[in-house]
């Protein structure tokens, strides 16, 4: 066997080479993180929240996961036909009710009007509908702009959407397509649950843990306030003095406002500002059959031979009945 030794200069450019290549490693990272790129950021949409963060968007206990988020309960609506055949196009109608006389906090502390969003959960099998699948009259219904994605490549039976002016799309009809079990093995006639998660306004919580500026902002510690310092950008610090003598600065971003003032006494917990959430969380769950056309033909057979049966019988008594009467006559 030959072996092809490796040379004293070869050597060394490999190691130049790998020299660079971590040079260039250690300057990239410390341009991301001079740039912030590594540090949790606000967020920009939802409820793409729960795409990035949860494989499935519902819990085992049966709870959607932008409830972790959005900690206000408020109602949602959805209106699906009680029964649909294979292979066809119908509508669920999402309603995300508001007060639309409210607005909300915004990222940078402005105030402005609320955005809703929505995850339909559908049964396996059932996706949205292509566009040339859309009857015309739907389409109309629908909107001009196809605002849905599916939640994953794998997950093509849950929808997103959102974030949407809430003042355009408090009603969001949804064009789904139900699957064709003659085709489609994996599906069977039969009942299924559809899941709705609604959301209007911006969460109070981040996935990381952190809070939004759309949340109460509390006392960490029990003392005396002993000065705000409010910043230009709406934000402040309020600092609290213990028992103990020493200093605790809380934090406050623009957006929430402050209920409190220097020299007043506050206890562990204690709300700093007022609670500036407007909006909130819905979940709705409802179901849906998914009807086989021979059953309904046989339905249909079934109450036509009933009726054909009732209507005979009425016959032979009538007949019976006028038979009576001859003999009686006799």
């Amino acid at each position: 066997m030959n072996f092809k030794v490796c040379s004293f200069p070869s050597r060394r450019r490999s190691i130049t080479a790998l020299v660079r290549g971590l040079m260039v490693a250690v300057l990239t990272l410390a341009a991301l993180v001079s740039s912030d790129a590594l540090l949790p950021q606000s967020a920009a949409a939802y409820p793409f929240w729960a795409q990035q963060n949860y494989t499935n968007p519902r819990e085992a206990t049966g709870r959607i996961v932008c409830a972790n988020c959005h900690l206000a309960a408020k109602p949602a609506e959805i209106e699906v036909p009680q029964a649909v055949l294979p292979d066809s196009v119908f509508k669920a109608v999402v309603k995300i009710p508001y007060d639309h006389s409210v607005q909300q906090v915004q990222a940078d502390g402005s105030k402005g009007p609320l955005n809703v969003g929505a995850v339909l959960i559908l049964p396996e099998g059932f996706t949205i509908a292509p566009e040339d699948r859309i009857p015309e009259e739907m389409k109309e219904e629908v909107g001009s702009s196809y605002l849905f994605q599916p939640y994953a490549d794998d997950k093509q039976n849950i929808v997103l959407v959102g974030p949407l002016p809430g003042d355009q799309y408090e009603e969001i009809v949804f064009p789904v397509l139900s699957p064709d079990p003659a085709t489609n093995k994996s599906v069977a006639f039969g009942k299924y649950s559809v899941h709705l998660g609604a959301n209007r306004g911006r969460g109070q919580v981040y996935p990381t843990g952190e809070k939004s500026n759309n949340a109460v902002y509390n006392a960490s510690a029990a003392g005396v306030i002993t000065a705000i310092a409010k910043a230009d950008d709406g934000s402040a610090e309020v600092k609290i003095r213990t028992q103990d003598g020493t200093t605790v600065v809380d934090k406050i971003p623009a957006g929430p406002e402050l209920i409190v003032s220097e020299g007043e006494e506050v206890a562990s917990g204690a709300a700093l500002t007022n609670n500036p959430n407007v909006g909130g969380f819905g979940q709705k769950d409802t179901e849906i059959v998914l009807q086989s056309p021979n059953r309904i033909k046989g339905l249909i057979a079934f109450l036509a031979a009933i009726t054909l049966t009732q209507i005979l019988l009425v016959l032979k008594k009538k007949q019976v009945e006028r038979v009576q009467a001859a003999e009686m006559t006799f």
